[in-house]
């Protein structure tokens, strides 16, 4: 408090900030935004790295086709029947060593959970079994063929089972998805099953993962419990007929039975590393690789049999991929558009209402810094043009006289 002239008691006036606390202001603002920049280079490598597991996890589902030859003269199923007991073995020994056993007992605690779990198993059985068995049976692009129509059937069971809605280009990619299956029947002589059963078994189990909603480690884990006792039953049962291959083929041959636990993990592994570090658009997109790798080995390296009627049915599946592609990008770029734009609103109302308070408390503070003055006067930025007016920044203002807070609205 400081005595005026007036011999009563005034507010002392507020200080200037100094040059010293100007520049404290700045280092201030200078140490808040480096946390922002090294978060967006953060980012930005979270997405190299997530691009990198996704292409890999992709890559290597792609290029399994040449892994399961390697298994003969094992069958289809013995070939499964190791692969649902080695998976389990690894996924294991991996949570094991992460210590996540956690869901385990809230899983057992839920029992249309366990339902589920062991529908999902049911059901990629089938799909494991088939691939297996096409791969080493020369059907390598039919089976390519089933996971690229993976999404559009995918899509149709959207619309059969939970009633969605699609959008015009997403009922043209289907139906060119569904004229492609026709042409492609006419190929072959008979409906192309193999891709039909591998795309509704797959679409089929990515519904029933959707709703059990646990991670994908622990997800395979508990599909291959489910998997685990029947599966190791049957090679018992191989070993005591004297018809398994398990170390009868050599221990090279056994040790790459034991490795389809590996071939089985960690490709899905790199899928979850993926899915939390880039975008679901660029999976959408990365998704592509396995079948295209797949039809490539099937007519580069396995020389199957392409006749003009399997180009044009493939033809008429990629154009209806490239139409849903195309839409689900645009779909993306707009729902991003008017985030940024909610975002961007939010913003700004906020800095309104900031600039608002400020404002109002400013005039406040020069309000009462005027009183020192003359008695009676209020003024604003330290102007007193005459005894009971009010004036901004030296503009007496005919509609603002004698009322104070008409003029803090002004200065707002």
């Amino acid at each position: 408090m400081t005595v005026s002239r007036y011999g009563h008691d005034s507010p002392a006036r507020p200080a200037l900030p100094s040059s010293a606390g100007q520049a404290h202001s700045g280092r201030q603002r200078a140490e808040r935004r480096r946390p922002v920049a090294a978060k967006t280079a953060k980012s930005g490598g979270e997405q190299r790295a997530g691009l990198l597991y996704g292409m890999g996890a992709y890559g290597m589902w792609g290029l399994v086709p040449l892994f399961w030859p390697l298994l003969k003269p094992a069958g289809a199923v013995e070939i499964l029947a190791h692969r649902m007991v080695w998976s389990l073995v690894v996924v294991g020994a991996a949570l094991l060593v992460l210590r996540r056993w956690g869901w385990v007992g809230e899983l057992l605690r839920q029992p249309r959970k366990l339902g589920l779990i062991a529908l999902a198993a049911t059901v990629i059985t089938v799909n494991w079994g088939l691939y297996i068995w096409s791969v080493n049976s020369g059907h390598v692009v039919e089976a390519s063929l089933g996971y690229f129509i993976n999404p559009l059937v995918t899509i149709a069971m959207g619309v059969l089972l939970l009633q969605e809605r699609l959008r015009p280009a997403q009922w043209v990619a289907v139906g060119t998805g569904f004229a492609a299956v026709v042409v492609l029947a006419v190929g072959y002589g008979r409906p192309p099953w193999i891709s039909l059963v591998l795309a509704f078994s797959f679409a089929t189990y990515g519904l029933v993962k959707k709703k059990v909603n646990i991670g994908g480690v622990e997800s395979l884990a508990a599909e291959t419990a489910v998997q685990f006792l029947p599966a190791l039953a049957y090679l018992l049962w191989l070993g005591a007929q004297g018809s398994g291959h398990f170390g009868t083929s050599g221990a090279g041959h056994a040790a790459l039975l034991a490795a389809t636990g590996v071939v089985t993990a960690v490709p899905l592994v790199c899928f979850g590393a993926a899915a939390i570090r880039v975008p679901l658009s660029t999976l959408g997109l990365l998704q592509y690789l396995a079948p295209v790798f797949q039809f490539l080995l099937g007519v580069v390296y396995f020389h199957e049999a392409m006749p003009p009627e399997r180009w044009a049915g493939f033809s008429l599946v990629w154009l209806a991929l490239m139409v849903l592609t195309w839409d689900a990008l645009r779909t993306s770029r707009r729902t991003r558009a008017k985030a940024a734009a909610l975002r961007l609103a939010a913003g700004a109302a906020a800095a309104a209402e900031t600039a608002a308070v400020t404002g109002t408390a400013a005039a406040g503070a020069a309000t009462v810094a005027g009183t020192a003055d003359a008695p009676g006067t209020s003024a604003v930025a330290g102007t007193a043009d005459a005894p009971g007016t009010s004036a901004v920044a030296g503009t007496a203002d005919a509609a603002a006289v004698g009322d104070a807070p008409a003029a803090r609205r002004h200065s707002v």
